[in-house]
């Protein structure tokens, strides 16, 4: 930019941040509008910015914790600044209609954290027990938390330095122990078995299995009092997630003990699901039906093959039992036919019932068996009138490429009701399955531009720009790789920025914010990013990366 544009956007910026606070002031002082308070797990986009933003496009206020009070990768959270904040927001604040708690971020700091943290199990037990004063504190506003059962990486690799270090080198050993241990408890072994086992005990150090597993304990036994905490009416409803895992793992075996802990309470009050950050959005989802007396009426259908029955990866049951759970907990009903229903849930999945990783050669945008089926499947759908949420769980960690085009070519994309392919199977699921029963509350623009944001991050960086880049990492001056960018950091999101442009211009058409974006890296690595629109993008180029010309 020359001198005389940057002063023309200094000026533009500051007259927009002036809207906004007089904007954001208005709206606080705004005594019929409806205000969520919401502690999500960490500062991820998709646990925090964009759950956010699906809320608040019903016209809700919703009030989260300050960013530096979040943990993330690097920084795990204060839990005891987190309780000063939420007693100090609520003692203030009597207007709150409704709170969605993540117990991760109470007790532990945030989800990272409760994998890393070294807090005695009293300390954790006292903070647990708050809860119950809490409650004590406010009667009437209905109260909703979740927490993880802590996850269980089938590899070092696979745990993306969000596990003590150890993992890195003893990590598929870990995870073969407990997958051992947990089918011992459920099936019994065979001889191979049993001495790959005593092989395993004395190949893993004592002090390291001691460290895991006395973590995952401390993690086990809060979980039981939160539990104990629904019977006493603490929580309107606790949900668990078990974060990435396998059909015999600990996490899975610990589910099952937690289940049988809890199973006098009824699902209508405690669930144990499988996924993890998908549960934000779904707590909220129930507590704006709840505050709402909506019972949203879901019919599902699926891609053709396996289908219901399939056993997505990182989790350790078919999908088909994964999506009841999921409606129940979002206090949804499933339905048998699409005349009754407000929300048509279409899963894709692959008909052989196995899921692909989204940045393998496999997802190249070709034509696969069910592709034809599934994508004709929601056309009708569509011609029909249903509103369609679509599951897009054929791949893990992003969209499916074949899906996606043929939508783009028959002009689906913008006739859906909500989509979501990231992260892990359920992770979508659980998104997708929220968003859409509450878009028939929403306007088209709003509905768009959620559709907007699960197209550039699920489809545009996480199935393509995300995977070219990385194979091009070695080509960047400075030092970094996949899983800490580092010094490479400018370049990649320069890179990343200039690619999400050109996916737009041949996939997208025209919509609000598309004449500037701008593309992040918030936890410092490629697995996931933050993509900026519109004025938002503008600033942070300006701010970041000056090199770069706004348009």
């Amino acid at each position: 930019m020359n001198k005389i544009l940057k002063i023309v956007y200094i000026v533009g910026l500051i007259t927009i941040s002036l809207f906004t606070m007089t904007s954001t002031e208005a709206k606080s002082k705004n005594p019929t509008l409806e205000r969520i308070l919401y502690i999500p797990h960490d500062n991820r986009p998709v646990s925090n910015k964009q759950t956010v933003e699906v809320i608040e496009k019903l016209g809700y206020e919703v009030i989260v914790p300050p960013d530096e009070l979040l943990g993330n990768r690097d920084n795990l959270g204060d839990p005891e600044k987190l309780w000063e904040w939420l007693e100090a927001s609520t003692d203030k604040d009597r207007t709150i209609k409704a709170m969605v708690i993540s117990a991760d971020s109470m007790l532990y700091g945030s989800l990272v954290g409760s994998r890393k943290h070294n807090y005695t199990e009293d300390i954790i037990t006292q903070r647990a027990e708050r809860f119950r004063a809490f409650r004590k504190e406010h009667k009437k506003v209905p109260i909703y938390v979740f927490a993880s059962i802590m996850r269980t990486p089938r590899t070092g690799e696979a745990s993306g330095h969000e596990e003590p270090a150890y993992y890195r080198s003893y990590g598929a050993d870990i995870f073969r122990y407990t997958e051992l241990l947990d089918k011992q408890e459920m099936d019994g072994l065979n001889k191979r078995e049993t001495k790959e086992l005593e092989f395993l005990k004395k190949l893993i150090p004592e002090q390291v299995i001691s460290d895991w597993l006395g973590r995952r304990n401390k993690n086990f036994n809060a979980n039981k009092i939160l539990i104990d905490l629904v019977k006493e009416k603490a929580f309107n409803y606790l949900l668990l997630g078990r974060d990435d895992n396998a059909p015999y793992s600990q996490t899975h075996m610990e589910s099952r003990h937690l289940q049988e802990y809890g199973a006098y309470l009824g699902r209508t009050k405690y669930q144990a699901i499988a996924g993890i950050d998908e549960i934000g959005i779904m707590l909220l989802t129930r507590a704006v039906n709840d505050m709402t007396n909506n019972i949203p009426f879901i019919y599902v259908g699926y891609g053709s093959g396996t289908g219901p029955a399939t056993v997505p990866s990182y989790s350790d049951e078919t999908i088909e039992k994964s999506i009841e759970a999921a409606i129940l907990v979002t206090g949804a009903m499933k339905v048998p036919t699409l005349e009754k229903a407000d929300i048509v849930l279409a899963v894709n999945t692959n008909p052989n019932g196995k899921t692909y990783e989204a940045n393998t050669d496999f997802n190249n945008g070709r034509e696969r068996d069910g592709t034809a089926y599934f994508v004709e499947m929601v056309n009708d759908y569509i011609n029909k009138g249903c509103n369609v949420a679509v599951a897009d769980i054929a791949f893990a960690n992003g969209a499916d490429n074949a899906i996606m085009e043929q939508f783009r070519n028959r002009g689906l994309l913008f006739k859906l009701k909500a989509y979501a392919g990231w992260n892990t199977p359920t992770n979508s699921m659980g998104f997708v399955l929220s968003t859409g029963m509450l878009t028939k509350r929403m306007s088209a623009e709003a509905v768009d531009e959620l559709l907007v944001t699960r197209y550039l991050d699920d489809w545009a960086y996480q199935s393509n720009i995300r995977n070219i880049i990385a194979g091009q990492l070695t080509w960047l001056r400075g030092d970094g790789w996949y899983g800490d960018l580092d010094g490479k950091k400018d370049a990649v999101s320069d890179r990343a920025t200039k690619m999400l442009n050109h996916f737009v211009e041949n996939n997208l058409p025209p919509f609000e914010g598309s004449e500037c974006l701008f593309v992040t890296f918030p936890w410092d690595r490629m697995f996931e990013a933050d993509i900026l629109l519109g004025t938002e993008a503008a600033d942070a180029i300006y701010k970041n990366q000056p090199h770069i010309t706004v348009k």
